[in-house]
């Protein structure tokens, strides 16, 4: 191995700035979700769906465009839309603009468990994520959140790196 092959080593700074990012990882998804379960019966990526669908015109989305709006890939969003539809709170239907499309629509009973969610959903984020901060941290937090997503898409589309 030679020099240009030695690892870029994290120094104390970015060592520690990683290990809190890695405990944030690891933790506030299980804090969220269960709030969600406790509360509405809801996982944090069901509860992600119906709010996203809460707020599209309609309350209607392609599921191609539900799953890149969440982040999320389209085998596991199909899943959870199959969960979320055994549950009456959305349907699947064809797109009428072309067939090769699945759009999903959140039922009147979806719009009612969201609504009843989000009080308890937001109140968590407050009290995990945003009081305490200052405006310029929240908008900090925002576009270090943004970044960390572009390099994991860019990741993604470049596919596997071979050694």
């Amino acid at each position: 191995m030679g020099v240009q092959d030695e690892p870029r080593w994290l120094n104390d700074n970015e060592r520690d700035a990683w290990i809190a990012l890695a405990k944030l990882v690891f933790n506030l998804p299980g804090a969220l979700d269960a709030q969600l379960l406790r509360d509405s019966k809801l996982t944090l990526f069901d509860y992600f769906v119906l709010s996203n669908l809460s707020m599209t015109p309609g309350r209607t989305s392609r599921l191609s465009d539900l799953a890149s709006h969440i982040g999320s890939s389209l085998s596991r969003l199909s899943n959870v839309v199959k969960r979320l539809e055994q549950r009456d709170l959305l349907r699947r239907e064809p797109d009428p603009e072309s067939s090769r499309y699945t759009r999903a629509v959140l039922t009147d009973a979806g719009w009612d468990v969201v609504v009843a969610a989000a009080p308890g959903h937001v109140a968590a984020v407050r009290g995990y994520i945003i009081d305490g901060l200052t405006e310029q941290q929240v908008t900090v937090l925002r576009e270090i959140a943004c970044h960390v997503t572009r390099q994991l898409d860019k990741a993604a589309e470049e596919g596997p790196r071979r050694g």
